[in-house]
């Protein structure tokens, strides 16, 4: 028994000791603010994780936005999803919250070396909201949809742990049901309370639900 214990002992001890020695790899975190166009002005915020094993390439950065947009013709939205009423004065305002997940690939894009690649899934929850000023008439459309994206980004270090950020990329949305009120039209057919002849085409027109979107961002990282 205490043979079998000492030659136990001879094989961990040497494992134990060289495995400190050789793993090198450390997990490390940055979080960030950006600031762009996005189909409208954008803020994201963003937090990002590296390094999993040694030499290991891929990051993975989780990210949640918010953009400011145009929603889309208020008189057209009127009319497909509550009447055919044209009184009072047009108000629109509209806004996206966009939920992100990117794996990074570092690259060496145009000798800068903290440089990546980028893709992965989208989520997006899109919301208009129409007021006719003394028209008694106030209600918001939305839209919620899955995606796909990619891009690259530059970090360009600066003093301490800050890191100066470019960010450019393409996002393409499938189409999913548009709503409000009490209807909605889905891309399947489906119409659900429609207004007179109304397709989800005429829909999908008169409301500016994210589709293909470009996005040019900067902003900062701060390394952890």
């Amino acid at each position: 028994m205490k043979k079998i214990l000492l030659i136990s002992l001879l094989l961990i001890i040497p494992g134990l000791i060289i495995y400190p020695q050789t793993y090198t790899a450390h997990p490390y975190w940055s979080g960030g603010l950006d600031a762009g166009y996005n189909s409208g002005i954008g803020v994201m915020g963003n937090i990002r994780v590296s390094n999993f094993a040694e030499d290991f390439p891929i990051s993975i950065r989780g990210a949640i936005e918010y953009t400011s947009v145009d929603p889309g013709d208020p008189v057209a939205a009127r009319s497909i999803f509550i009447n055919n009423a044209t009184n009072g004065v047009p108000q629109k305002s509209g806004f996206v919250w966009d939920f992100r997940l990117d794996f990074m690939y570092k690259v060496k894009l145009a000798g800068i070396p903290e440089s990546f690649l980028y893709a992965g899934p989208r989520y997006s929850m899109f919301t208009a909201i129409f007021n006719f000023i003394d028209g008694n008439e106030f209600f918001n459309i939305n839209a919620n949809q899955w995606g796909l994206g990619g891009g690259a980004e530059t970090d360009f270090p600066l003093s301490g742990r800050f890191a100066l950020i470019f960010n450019a990329g393409l996002d393409y949305y499938f189409l999913s049901q548009i709503y409000g009120h009490d209807t909605s039209y889905d891309p399947n057919g489906t119409i659900i309370n429609g207004r007179e002849n109304y397709t989800y085409q005429s829909a999908d027109n008169a409301i500016n639900q994210p589709k293909l979107v470009l996005k040019f961002m900067m902003g900062f990282n701060y390394y952890f």
